[in-house]
């Protein structure tokens, strides 16, 4: 059956600046006949996402919002968009201004086609701007090179956030991590259970952590035992 809806799962964490923004980019973007769902889920930001949120919410009717007490983390967020998500498809977006929405047009066609079941975007083979944060890049190499190595697929960029993917996969994968390490836990479990993962090249905007980068080099040793470590368990 050829998917009819695209669920966009938007983990939120103190991203007021770009909030109105990014969401706007979404609404706006013609995923060719695919209806739109917009999940946005609030990790307990502190500043004034809530208020820009709710604002969003009067303004377009296809958003649903969760909010955490406490911050858990981008893995918990997504965790609870995943938990709630009504779509065919379902792919991840950030609250920022890094990556763009128009892109996901590509990501979606070889989905549409009946190619693949899961589509990522890859900043690697496509196009960088922004602040390059060196440690960031080259972290991602290492460890895209650990999961080919590790699960035999040729991974580009297992780190990037537009991850696409059907609602069969995504139900399977049953996900436990609460950070950044959501990244490998999902891309050791989609390769475990036998999907090829299709790359197309992304163009992306880097920020610096002035600009609200949140990752940092421990969650890159993080996503290495992560990987590892799902390399054995199931």
């Amino acid at each position: 059956m050829k998917p009819k809806t695209i669920s966009i799962i938007m983990p939120v964490y103190n991203e007021a600046k770009t909030l109105a923004k990014i969401i706007d980019k979404v609404q706006n973007i013609k995923l060719f006949s695919l209806k739109k769902e917009i999940i946005i889920v609030n990790d307990a930001s502190k500043d004034n996402s809530e208020e820009i949120i709710l604002k969003m919410i009067k303004k377009y009717s296809n958003i649903s919002y969760f909010k955490h007490s406490k911050n858990q983390g981008k893995g918990a967020a997504v965790r609870t968009g995943l938990k709630h998500f009504k779509g065919d498809l379902v792919v991840i977006q950030d609250g920022d201004l890094e990556y763009d929405p128009r892109e996901l047009r590509k990501l979606v066609l070889p989905i549409l086609n009946n190619e693949y079941s899961v589509v990522y975007g890859s900043r690697v083979i496509g196009k960088i701007s922004g602040f390059k944060i060196s440690s960031h890049y080259y972290g991602n190499l290492f460890l895209s090179f650990i999961t080919r190595l590790l699960y035999g697929q040729n991974i580009t960029d297992m780190e990037t956030c537009y991850k696409m993917m059907t609602r069969k996969v995504a139900e399977s994968l049953n996900l436990n991590s609460n950070k950044f390490d959501i990244e490998p836990e999902i891309t050791a479990k989609i390769i475990k259970k036998g999907y090829h993962i299709k790359e197309i090249p992304i163009t992306y905007n880097s920020r610096s952590f002035e600009e609200g980068k949140k990752i940092g080099w421990k969650d890159g040793l993080k996503a290495l035992y992560v990987l590892c470590k799902y390399r054995i368990l199931e």
